[in-house]
């Protein structure tokens, strides 16, 4: 049964899209789809976390037994995924949906909107359940195509530029993402991760190296890490705050969540962990300092997203069971205080009428209520106690004092620095936006409650992780370990005999028929002799 639901992440946005398209005449059809659509995803992202608890869930695409054919694979970190993404990607749309209802959709592009907002959720759900290399490359290019939509959604010059940035940026990372799969497919003869595992620790050590900083800068491009991140400040704010924010949100984490995979299943000799360390460091302190800067609360926004994104990557770096407990437990934070600050920043302009510090003041005395949905996640952002940010930091810092290395313990301190420049930047937000006095008069008007709901509902989870960090500490510590055993990950796809279930291949026989399955070791009927297909022998010479 729960076999059943792996593959509906993918499934259900992908159909949700093509119907959505199909109607595009009838607006209120497709929101009515959407909104059932990624419900759906919802309920199944828990039903797998609640599954893949007691081990990695695996289907076999189409039938075809892995190695051969593509995996779908829930295990702990992939399930949490799916679970938080399908709740934002809710959120963000109700948010867009009340926005549309209020201004009207006379002008807006809704009839391509539905349908990409759908596909955008499907690659997402893709990146994160594949088993699979190739796989997870056509995942991010699901991304990119949609992406490049709703970044350019409404036309204007800005949006255009910023969208042809982000293109750019995203092509060059799928290019050295190909060229590594190539790579690796010549010197292992497989894309499956799960393989890959077994064979790439037989090659040499100087190629599997070569391998995984490729890798690693595909996947730093895309998770925005310094100096691979300046194209995100310019790409994010220009865009309509229910894209910024689940960009923001989402699809950085979309490249942290392909880093903890690789460097935890391909490549657990910890060889780059020092480069990574020092890139962890420098990302966070280059981004807050940027944020510090900013007079623009998009772009200040975009910096931080940037600086903690440093903290991450820190926490993979330590390679230790304490370290990645805490990404994993911040990952989850993080995904939803950005995105919800980013939805708040959108109704900040839509009073204000620019996102611009200098020319905003006074919010709090308008919209009581805002201030107050600004004020929780960015203390929560900046890591005051006892809110979940916090516990996150806490274990992040543990872990490096841990380390017990020099670099460990500069981290450690870059941490804490980049966390109190975190709390400068947003106290002196806080106080320009919603209690200077503004420079031009700012009159007062109704907030969508459509709107106002949706961002309240991810403040609220957001403080609920707090009061979960118990539970949610203990799954994160649990997803730690199978990604730091492997054999679970391993044994689940590949079984005691090196495959899947279901007919590759391997099992074709020389007339060319497929067998309708693999026959079980009792089974009396003989079984034509398969002739191994080179991929299927071992490492290629």
């Amino acid at each position: 049964m729960i076999n059943a639901l792996v593959p509906l992440p993918v499934m259900l946005p992908l159909f949700g899209a093509g119907l959505a398209l199909a109607l595009w005449k009838h607006t209120r059809a497709q929101r009515i789809i959407t909104v059932v659509v990624l419900a759906a995803m919802l309920a199944v992202g828990v039903g797998l976390v609640i599954g893949a608890d007691s081990g990695p869930v695996v289907v076999d695409v189409g039938g075809w037994a892995a190695p051969v054919g593509i995996v779908l694979v829930a295990d702990r970190l992939s399930a949490l995924m799916v679970t938080v993404s399908s709740l934002v990607l809710l959120c963000v749309f109700l948010y867009s949906l009340g926005q549309g209802i209020a201004d009207g959709d006379d002008e807006a592009p809704v009839a391509i909107y539905h349908p990409t907002y759908l596909v955008l959720a499907a690659g997402v759900s893709n990146a994160f359940l594949t088993g699979d290399l190739f796989n997870l490359y056509v995942g991010f290019e699901i991304l990119l195509a949609a992406s490049y939509v709703l970044l350019t959604l409404g036309g204007t010059g800005s949006r255009i530029r910023a969208g042809t940035i982000y293109v750019v940026v995203s092509l060059v990372s799928s290019a050295i993402f190909l060229v590594a799969l190539a790579m690796i497919y010549a010197a292992t003869g497989t894309v499956n991760l799960a393989q890959l595992a077994e064979r790439l620790p037989e090659i040499d050590s100087t190629t599997r190296l070569v391998l995984e900083i490729l890798l690693l800068i595909a996947f730093g491009i895309k998770a925005a890490i310094f100096p691979l991140s300046a194209w995100l400040p310019d790409s994010y704010p220009t865009a309509p705050a229910p894209v910024t924010a689940v960009f923001a949100g989402l699809l950085t984490k979309v490249g942290i969540y392909a880093i903890i995979r690789t460097q935890t299943l391909l490549f657990p000799d910890d060889r780059t962990d020092s480069v990574l360390l020092v890139a962890a460091l420098l990302t966070m302190i280059v981004g807050i300092l940027g944020a510090v800067a900013q007079d623009d609360i998009k772009r200040l926004l975009s910096f931080t997203l940037v600086s903690h994104i440093g903290y991450m990557v820190f926490g993979i770096a330590l390679s230790s069971q304490t370290g990645l407990t805490a990404t994993v437990f911040y990952v989850v934070h993080h995904i939803t205080v950005q995105t919800t600050l980013f939805l708040v920043v959108g109704l900040m302009e839509r009073i204000g009428g620019t996102t611009s510090l200098a020319r905003l003041g006074g919010l709090a005395k308008i919209a009581p209520l805002l201030a107050i949905a600004f004020f929780v996640p960015a203390m929560n952002l900046a890591g005051i106690p006892p809110l979940s940010g916090f516990l996150g930091k806490v274990g992040l810092l543990q872990g490096g004092v841990q380390l017990g290395t020099p670099l460990g313990y500069t981290l450690v301190a870059g941490g804490i620095i980049t966390s109190l420049l975190t709390l400068y930047a947003i106290v002196k937000a806080w106080n320009k936006a919603f209690w200077q006095t503004p420079p031009q008069e700012i009159r007062p008007q109704r907030l969508p409650s459509g709107m106002l709901g949706a961002t309240f509902a991810l403040v609220a989870f957001g403080l609920s992780l707090t009061f979960a960090a118990g539970p949610l500490f203990d799954y994160a510590g649990r997803a730690a370990e199978t990604l730091r055993a492997r054999t679970p990950y391993i044994d689940a796809v590949l079984g005691a005999d090196g495959r899947g279930v279901g007919t590759s291949s391997d099992l074709v026989p020389g007339d060319g028929s497929v067998l309708p399955s693999v026959a079980p070791e009792d089974d009396e009927t003989p079984v034509p002799t398969a002739t191994p297909s080179p991929t299927s022998t071992g490492v290629q010479p």
